[in-house]
């Protein structure tokens, strides 16, 4: 089956926590504490990496705490791992990336290969004294398990037609995308992004969080069925909830 011993957890918004077929523990965008949607046993949930998409509070805004509980690296754009160095994260963890890179983290004992992807969406961090700091641009993941199956992470994004060739390079078979609207992708525009990667399983996020995100599964699902896609499962996760292949 599609990720064959791999178990996703998510976590509300666009957090979520991935295990490995070796039992290693991805976190990605840690948005905890301040997320409305966590569930309060996974405020402090600790994890082997952690996986950054873009600077943006809502996915980083427990980045320090999480890093503190991560033994293990932490990867995202090389100028937002650049500016955690300088706010005192351990460099050693830190392995910053570009789009059109791949990294295996073997190194680190974790058996998967990262590779960073395009997506459309702004990134930066509001600091306390109402500052926006620059932390490059947001990205998306694939990831690569030790199975050969592999999983895009889409980020925080529109939609945009080189997603047919993350399908066709990478051939993923699950796929985690935005749904919410205002921010990111509307139900519509997530139908057609399955669509062009070519995925067999969507699970959505960055919906029901805050009002302003008013895509649901619901819509998801009917907009695959006009697309004529309605072999594409939509795994709609309930937060703390997981999915195990």
């Amino acid at each position: 089956m599609a990720l064959a011993g791999v178990e996703i957890t998510w976590l509300g918004h666009s957090t979520f926590l991935i295990e490995t077929p070796e039992g290693d523990t991805v976190l990605v965008d840690p948005f905890l504490e301040g997320n409305p949607s966590c569930p309060d046993e996974f405020h402090d949930v600790e994890s082997d990496v952690i996986l950054i998409t873009h600077g943006h509070n809502d996915h980083i805004g427990d980045i320090f705490s999480a890093a503190d509980r991560c033994d293990g690296p932490i990867v995202g754009i090389f100028d937002l791992t650049t500016w955690l160095g300088f706010e005192g994260v351990d460099g050693d963890q830190l392995v910053g990336i570009n789009k059109g890179g791949t990294v295996s983290l073997e190194d680190h004992g974790i058996d998967l290969e990262v590779s960073m992807t395009n997506a459309h969406h702004s990134s930066s961090y509001a600091t306390q004294d109402e500052e926006l700091v620059y932390l490059g641009e947001a990205a998306g993941y694939v990831l690569h398990f030790s199975n050969d199956e592999s999983l895009y992470i889409a980020g925080d994004t529109c939609l945009f037609g080189d997603m047919e060739w993350i399908g066709e390079l990478y051939d993923p078979t699950v796929a985690i995308l935005p749904i919410g609207d205002h921010f990111t992708m509307d139900p519509q525009q997530a139908a057609f992004a399955a669509d062009l990667v070519g995925v067999d399983e969507v699970i959505p996020c960055h919906y029901g969080t805050f009002p302003l995100l008013t895509g649901t599964p619901d819509q998801l699902v009917e907009e695959l069925d006009l697309l004529g896609d309605e072999n594409i499962e939509v795994i709609a996760l309930e937060p703390g909830s997981s999915v195990e292949w």
